[in-house]
């Protein structure tokens, strides 16, 4: 699955009263370099967001090194930071990409599902939640800049997205490879991905765990573009022009529609999945495979 911790306040519990993570400076904005009158910066500690030159356009920076796991104070950082943009009316759109170079996101934090309690567990898998539904249901335009390795939630983030632009380097893979850890990707997941490339080669790709390199990740329909990686960004910028062209009520309705059955089928089941959830992650045969598989990583970085 997508696999840090320490806040113990669920991200969905952050954006909706309003709190900010300490050190966290969303409130702060300050002048974009390049951005123009009124464009500001939002200042946080793990995702950046600045506007760019083009008019109505944010782009938002992940900066979670060394690789962008999403961690519990990332994920409510991302979901605050998406809550503003889509208050902001002078946003029409978002390019997610990464401020880490060679990955755009490893994924889910090992550490938050390991070796913690229940508690937060369930906790830390309803942040999960709530990043997806905010991605997914966006009314903006989403945009994956995917600038580096991209897998299990870092793809996840990057199919929330309406278009998918992906840097032609072969060590830049896409894909849900939980069954490599030992871990079964959860049904949205799997939506996510059938959604994208269909059910065959999503049960393909899904049992076996596959991470497919650029021009496989094309073929198969993961991503929507291939581009020299000084391009992806160029690319992205261009792409947005042409989905901004379209009045916004008329695309926003058809996105809607178009992934109201995907969202609904979450938001309807959001308990039962936390409960399955923890369950599944609390198993010790389940805690032992991710442990070993952290420990090899000590090893590697040794």
């Amino acid at each position: 699955m997508a696999l840090v911790a320490a806040v113990r306040v669920p991200a969905r519990v952050l954006f909706r009263s309003g709190a900010r993570l300490p050190g966290a400076a969303l409130g702060r904005t300050e002048r974009a370099a390049g951005g123009g009158d009124g464009a500001r910066r939002f200042g946080s500690q793990r995702v950046l967001v600045e506007p760019d030159a083009g008019a109505g356009v944010a782009v938002m920076k992940f900066k979670n090194p060394p690789v962008n796991s999403l961690s519990l104070e990332f994920l409510t950082e991302l979901v605050i930071s998406m809550e503003k943009l889509e208050n902001d009316k002078s946003f029409r759109s978002v390019i997610l990409t990464s401020d880490c170079p060679g990955v755009f996101s490893a994924g889910l934090d090992l550490t938050e599902m390991c070796g913690k309690s229940p508690a937060h567990y369930a906790e830390y898998w309803k942040a999960v939640q709530e990043m997806w539904l905010r991605l997914y249901q966006s009314n903006l335009v989403l945009v994956s800049a995917i600038n580096g390795a991209c897998p299990a939630g870092g793809c996840l983030m990057a199919l929330t997205c309406d278009y998918r632009i992906l840097a032609d380097n072969p060590r830049y893979c896409i894909g849900l490879n939980e069954t490599q850890l030992g871990i079964v990707a959860p049904f949205w997941f799997k939506d996510t991905l059938e959604n994208a490339i269909g059910h065959r080669e999503a049960e393909r790709a899904l049992q076996l765990g596959l991470l497919f390199p650029p021009a496989e990740a094309l073929q198969v329909g993961i991503v929507d573009q291939v581009v020299p990686e000084e391009q992806v960004q160029s690319t992205a910028l261009s792409t947005i022009a042409q989905w901004m062209a379209i009045p916004d009520h008329a695309r926003q309705l058809t996105k809607a529609m178009m992934r109201k059955a995907t969202a609904s089928r979450l938001i309807t089941q959001r308990d039962a999945d936390v409960q399955n959830f923890v369950s599944f992650i609390s198993k010790d045969s389940i805690q032992k495979s991710l442990q070993m598989y952290l420990e090899r990583l000590k090893e590697k970085k040794g």
